[in-house]
C-alpha cells in the first residue's frame, strides 16, 4: 500500500517545483535488523523520488556497504542521507512520516538549492559561531 495520498503527490510535486540542482537520497538498509521499518523507509524514500527527476535513489546495506557508512556517519537503520551539490549533513533516522516527512521534503529543496529558508537574524547568529554545532531532533511516534 502506497505511504502517499494524491492529495500528497500533488503537495509534494508542488514544494519540488523549487528544485534547482539533483539531490541524492542515500538509504542505509539492513535485511535482518529492522526490517520493516527499513522496508517502509525505502518505499517511502522511492515513492517521494518518483514525484521529480531531480531525485534519485541509492539503498546501501549497513553491514555490507560499511565504509559508505562510516563516510556518511551512519551507524543505524533506517536512515537516510540527503545530499545535493554536497553533503551538507542532513540525516534522517527512522521513517519520516507523519509530522516529519515535511522536514524530509524541506531538507530536499534545501539540499537543491542550497538555501535554507532562515531568517536574516539568524543567519547573522549562526555566522557567529565559532566551531561546529551538531544538531540533532528527536521524536516520537504521535
Amino acid at each position: 500500500m502506497p505511504f502517499l495520498t494524491p492529495q500528497n503527490e500533488r503537495e509534494v510535486r508542488q514544494a519540488f517545483t523549487e528544485l534547482r540542482d539533483p539531490v541524492k537520497l542515500v538509504v542505509f538498509s539492513q535485511s535482518l535488523e529492522a526490517a520493516d521499518l527499513c522496508a517502509e523507509n525505502e518505499q517511502l524514500v522511492r515513492e517521494v523520488a518518483a514525484l521529480s527527476d531531480k531525485i534519485s535513489v541509492e539503498v546501501l546495506n549497513l553491514a555490507i556497504d560499511r565504509e559508505r557508512a562510516a563516510h556518511y556517519g551512519i551507524d543505524r537503520v533506517p536512515a537516510i542521507a540527503v545530499e545535493g551539490a554536497r553533503d551538507f549533513g542532513i540525516r534522517f533516522y527512522g521513517v519520516p512520516a507523519g509530522y516529519e516527512f515535511s522536514n524530509l521534503i524541506d531538507a530536499i529543496v534545501v539540499a537543491s538549492t542550497g538555501e535554507p529558508a532562515l531568517s536574516e537574524e539568524t543567519r547573522v547568529a549562526l555566522a557567529g559561531l565559532t566551531a561546529d554545532v551538531d544538531i540533532k531532533v528527536f521524536s516520537t511516534p504521535t
